[in-house]
């Protein structure tokens, strides 16, 4: 503990000296005002974030960076409900299934050009259809049949069905014609340097140095931003986060639940906990030989896995124990679909019946192969490399054994039978339908389930509401029978930032990687 202890005062010092090189000071948040260049950093929020490849409201739908350069027509309010955003209003016709979007006026894109309605059809026809186009959100524009610029500022949104779910898809962000009529918007260099009409504006991406600047919309059409630029941070290492605040180098950053906790109550700092959708599992890729053989058997690994220890250890009870990708949704939390418990006796009745019977090295063997497959897991994801190597020890002892891959990218073409993952199904349930039903634009492992296609195309289309929250509690149970991946845990969202950032909404429940705590930055402040 010792030894650990003056590592991270190592690694704290050294960050706290490059530091100095870009910000003149580390003692805290607040100590110089300043960069190294003269400008005033006062007003310049410092986010530790994650990753980032490109910036594009079509290929990186649920990006953090997306929600607060881009808009779309529709925007979510704090409850999760989609409002209008760049409509002004709009009206739907039940008898042709029309939706007619009246834009505002007077709306520019960041380099100053105007919107149009051009713009909107760009955008929607990219979605429906360029055939060239891989996205993940695809299968969310399949019920539109054409998309119509009446004028300047009115657009009409044709569908062959109703769709339940399409206000919340038009919450996608518009992607300006001028700037990539013509181009592979998978590998455009848009995506390095991304103009919207939201409410900041892409200034710098130095790669170098990990940085992604930007400064507020002047020209925004609604409530301008208090805070005049955001820096964001491209980082990978949870525990280089979590450095980073330490030293005075970040002032906002999403923190796994044991770091987070080191900050509650510490002077200068202040913990914001928000719910989250965020899930993590063990998926398994259909696509691979064990699993199209053993698919059978993935249900029945819920019986050998205690994710209540899960949850108490690794996630410091910041969260909850998981049955369902749509436990904490509205429209779920169907308990019928709880159909496992952590019972060993139980888990070796249940493998006794699929016709499994252990080995000489007490690993379970089936039609002379051992229950063995590997499984992807992120080497700077801390949290999840902890959850994986918790639930390989149980399995392990269960008889199962579980290979983790530590890799630095997911690899989907080298054979890994699966990987740690994590999704979330914050708003509409319908974001399932990518995800789980066969042909869906999202289904990377490629899970096919006749009855989850049926009830998932039956919610998208029912005008109920008590209805349609029926035929999400049957894909409930049906998911639970034959499930896609053994689900663990829910994750609380545990963002960490200096005392002197006030106005985060935690009204709001965030996405995967607590993506959407941004969602009212119009309204805060910033005092360091």
């Amino acid at each position: 503990m010792r030894v650990k202890k003056k590592i991270v005062k190592l690694l704290a010092g050294v960050l706290c000296l490059s530091t100095m090189v870009s910000f003149t000071g580390c003692s805290s948040a607040s100590a110089d005002k300043k960069s190294s260049t003269g400008s005033d950093l006062s007003n310049t929020l410092v986010y530790a974030g994650e990753t980032a490849d490109s910036i594009n409201p079509i290929i990186n739908e649920g990006s953090e960076l997306v929600g607060i350069i881009f808009s779309g027509l529709m925007k979510y309010d704090a409850s999760g409900k989609p409002i209008i955003d760049l409509a002004e209003s709009y009206t739907y016709d039940e008898g042709s299934l029309t939706y007619t979007f009246k834009l505002r006026k007077g709306v520019k894109w960041h380099d100053g050009q105007p919107l149009t309605a051009q713009d909107v059809v760009f955008t929607y026809d990219k979605l429906t259809k360029d055939t060239t186009l891989s996205a993940s959100v695809l299968s969310n524009y399949t019920d539109i049949t054409s998309v119509t610029a009446i004028d300047d500022n009115t657009v009409v949104i044709t569908l062959s069905q109703f769709n339940a779910a399409m206000l919340d898809n038009f919450t996608i962000g518009i992607a300006p014609k001028h700037l990539l009529d013509g181009q592979d918007l998978t590998t455009a260099s848009f995506n390095q340097a991304p103009v919207g009409t939201g409410r900041y504006k892409f200034v710098e991406w130095d790669k170098t140095g990990g940085t992604i600047t930007l400064e507020k919309n002047a020209d925004y059409y609604d409530k301008v931003p208090n805070i005049d630029r955001v820096v964001y941070k491209t980082v990978a290492v949870e525990n280089t986060k979590a450095l980073m605040l330490e030293s005075g180098e970040a002032d906002l950053a999403w923190l796994n639940a044991n770091y987070a906790e080191k900050f509650r109550g510490k002077d200068g700092y202040q913990n914001i906990d928000f719910t989250t959708a965020d899930y993590r599992a063990i998926s398994v890729d259909n696509r691979t030989d064990f699993w199209i053989k053993n698919k059978d058997s993935v249900g029945v690994l819920n019986d050998a896995i205690d994710k209540e220890s899960v949850v108490k250890s690794v996630l410091n009870n910041q969260g909850s124990s998981a049955y369902s990708p749509i436990q904490l949704n509205a429209f779920g939390g169907n308990t019928a679909a709880d159909i496992y418990t952590f019972d060993l006796n139980k888990f070796a009745q249940e493998m006794q019946a699929l016709g499994w019977t252990k080995g000489a090295d007490g690993i379970y063997e089936r039609n002379g192969e051992r229950f063995h497959f590997t499984i992807q897991v992120r080497d700077y994801e801390e949290e999840r490399i902890d959850i994986a190597n918790i639930i390989s020890k149980q399995l392990k002892e269960a008889g199962v054994d579980m290979e983790i891959v530590l890799v630095t990218k997911f690899d989907w073409k080298s054979g890994y039978n699966g990987f740690l993952s994590g999704y979330a199904v914050e708003f509409d349930p319908d974001a399932l339908y990518a995800q789980f039903t066969t042909a869906g634009s999202s289904n990377t492992m490629k899970y096919s389930n006749p009855v989850v296609d049926d009830l998932l195309t039956k919610a998208r289309h029912e005008k109920d509401v008590a209805a349609r929250k029926d035929l999400y509690g049957q894909f409930e149970v049906a998911f639970a029978k034959q499930p896609a991946s053994v689900l663990i845990a829910y994750l609380d969202g545990n963002y960490v930032s200096i005392s002197g950032l006030e106005g985060l909404n935690t009204d709001r429940v965030l996405g995967h990687h607590a993506v959407g705590v941004m969602w009212n930055i119009e309204d805060w402040t910033l005092n360091k």
